[in-house]
């Protein structure tokens, strides 16, 4: 990991695990969404986006933005890293204040969400030390650290941290997000083409 990979943000890291690299970048902008003004909910609000660059994986990848739409995927990648951030971020602390967590895949090779996700939380307390200088906060919001990591079982073995040939013959593959007491935020685990048993999934675990 490496911190402060780019200046302009309030924090970021490039973060490698494997051949998957990520740059994550933090940013901090007055303001909450208009449903949170609309209802009166108290506190800032943090929102995360992800996407793959068009030469972060062959063959290359066409630009979201030139298809007009984002795929399911990134969809459900942004909630995913948007959601893990707020589980662990005081958001009342935050005051009236919006992070947008934005993280670029610059080369894939299994393990983008998650090591998007443990670059994002570094980020994050980089940024909010930032502000904690700065003065824009009085009080750090961050309740602790957070990571996630990919877990699958291949061949009845179970693997840490899959990279791409590895998940694409995985029986089950999931996603593990915790924090640093080693509570869970998150658990996502999909069978390939056949079922697992819970106690499988705690070994996963």
């Amino acid at each position: 990991i490496t911190p402060h990979y780019l200046s302009a943000p309030a924090g970021s890291v490039l973060i490698e695990m494997g051949q998957t690299r990520v740059g994550c970048a933090v940013s901090a902008e007055d303001g909450v969404p208009r449903w949170m003004r609309e209802q009166d909910v108290l506190g800032g609000w943090i929102t995360g986006e992800y996407s793959m660059l068009p030469y972060s994986s062959p063959p290359r990848k066409q630009r979201e933005v030139n298809r007009g739409h984002p795929e399911g995927r990134t969809h459900e990648i942004q909630r995913l890293i948007g959601r893990s951030m707020r589980a662990v971020v005081n958001l009342e602390k935050l005051g009236q204040r919006t992070l947008w967590v934005d993280c670029d895949v610059l080369q894939a090779d299994g393990g983008t969400r998650t090591a998007a996700i443990t670059g994002a939380s570094i980020a994050m307390e980089l940024a909010l030390r930032k502000l904690l200088a700065d003065g824009r906060l009085t009080e750090d919001p961050m309740r602790t650290q957070i990571a996630a990591v990919s877990v699958g079982l291949l061949e009845g073995e179970a693997l840490l941290d899959l990279c791409y040939a590895e998940d694409s013959k995985a029986d089950v593959d999931a996603n593990i997000v915790m924090t640093g007491e080693g509570d869970l935020v998150e658990i996502q685990a999909t069978g390939e083409e056949k079922t697992f048993a819970v106690r499988d999934l705690n070994r996963i675990v």
